[in-house]
């Protein structure tokens, strides 16, 4: 195994991260709504042989707590304070895609000073959307639980790396391979997302950010124009050819991209 497993527990939450060591700037990297810390398995061998490198499990996600009670955007930004407390990860940069983007971006919002640098993948301040949960949700009931294989759960999700990675989120029970994660909790998740906006929050990062979009982005052009005219400092680019998960679609250029990005942090 390439990573070794570091258990964290938050407010009575078990928190799983997958350590992959190295040396150097501290990076935490953040996967999206009903994802899970093996997406990043691709950038994160890139990335550890000149950085400390860290993907966690958000709760629940993974093989994190599967119910917890608290599914609040603060509790999910507390979870990211005690992993950096706790592995003492000292002024990490974060990385997040999609909610786990957003995740981070509230996460430097709240702790200025502790974070480094802040890298948004297809992630910006969002909302309000009311029928965010409700798409969610009807999108989660029309998996056909349980996948018979792996390999047909890969070819519902979309097939190739994108399909792929999903799929590697799943686990094997009860006659076939199931989500790691519960759908009424992923639905509770976005209440916050569906009710406000989060600009504020992101007017109050202050640290070096990078944002990258995909070609088909989820991020409407509106609100990537108003996060670059809010903060002009702000690096951004657009991945051709890539949808929302461009982070497996094309680990290898979102490497590239980073790679630049910490470098001209020194």
């Amino acid at each position: 195994m390439a990573w070794s497993e570091h258990v964290v527990v938050q407010d009575g939450v078990r928190l799983v991260c997958r350590d992959w060591g190295g040396s150097g700037q501290p990076i935490v990297l953040l996967h999206g709504l009903a994802g899970h810390a093996g997406e990043w398995d691709v950038l994160s061998r890139s990335l550890r042989s000149r950085y400390r490198v860290v993907a966690i499990d958000q709760r629940g996600h993974g093989a994190s707590e599967r119910h917890p009670r608290d599914v609040s955007r603060a509790a999910y930004v507390a979870d990211v304070i005690a992993v950096v407390d706790q592995l003492a990860l000292r002024r990490p940069v974060l990385v997040g895609q999609s909610l786990g983007g957003h995740t981070a971006m509230l996460t430097v919002a709240a702790h200025p000073g502790r974070v480094r640098a802040l890298v948004l993948v297809e992630a910006g301040p969002g909302g309000p959307n009311p029928n965010g949960p409700a798409d969610i949700g009807g999108w989660l009931d029309s998996w056909p639980t349980p996948f018979p294989s792996r390999e047909a759960a890969a070819a519902f999700l979309g097939g190739g790396p994108v399909g792929a990675g999903w799929a590697a989120g799943l686990e094997e029970r009860q006659g076939g391979w199931w989500p790691r994660f519960d759908r009424d909790v992923m639905v509770r998740s976005l209440a916050e997302n569906a009710q406000r906006s989060f600009w504020n929050e992101l007017g109050q990062v202050a640290c070096p950010t990078l944002v990258v979009l995909a070609q088909s982005s989820f991020i409407p052009a509106q609100e990537a124009d108003e996060m670059l005219r809010q903060r002009p400092a702000t690096m951004a680019m657009s991945i051709p050819n890539t949808g929302h998960d461009l982070h497996l679609e094309q680990p290898e250029i979102l490497h590239t991209a980073l790679s630049d990005f910490l470098e001209g942090l020194a």
